[in-house]
């Protein structure tokens, strides 16, 4: 069996995009087009989850709950959010639109990107081509925005609350 080096950003995208998926069937090779991740890094990244125990030894079903626990208690000490410059870029954390009649912010949080208006604080997303990824995919934009808010920080009970809905988390 590989050894485990830990987890990697990628990673909770990877998982995050599964859910997004609900019930519908993939192949690594779909999880890979759709993220514009190589087809060696999903499969490098589903071993990493199976070890970490976020997802099952099948590597299609992921283990929501320990998911959400590990992103609202673990995710913003590995893998945090820091505020970058003033840039234009897709809205996210509390600028996005699941969040943004929650919580009000002086100035929009964004992942720099080519093609959008929002000018505000940018924060790097969790994988550089997760900006693309999400402009084909409302619910996964709106799991990575929610991650991001706690990235940041954020630990509300309506935060959590928004994220086990979107997750399918009773």
């Amino acid at each position: 069996m590989k050894e485990h080096k830990g987890m990697r950003p990628q990673d909770v995208v990877i998982l995050l995009k599964i859910i997004a998926m609900g019930d519908q069937k993939w192949y690594l090779k779909d999880l890979a087009a759709q993220l514009n991740i190589s087809n060696s890094e999903v499969s490098e990244s589903l071993h990493r989850s199976v070890i970490g125990g976020l997802i099952e030894s099948d590597k299609k079903s992921v283990e929501k709950q320990k998911l959400l626990e590990f992103l609202v208690y673990g995710v913003r000490h590995v893998f945090p959010a820091i505020e970058g410059r003033l840039a234009r870029g897709m809205p996210t954390a509390f600028s996005a639109s699941v969040l943004s009649g929650e919580f009000v912010v002086e100035n929009p949080y964004i992942w720099p990107t080519q093609g959008y208006r929002t000018k505000g604080i940018s924060i790097a997303p969790l994988y550089h081509t997760v900006p693309q990824a999400c402009k084909n995919d409302a619910l996964l934009y709106d799991l990575l925005a929610l991650t991001d808010a706690l990235r940041m920080g954020a630990k509300s009970d309506v935060l959590i609350k928004l994220l086990s809905q979107r997750m399918g988390i009773s």
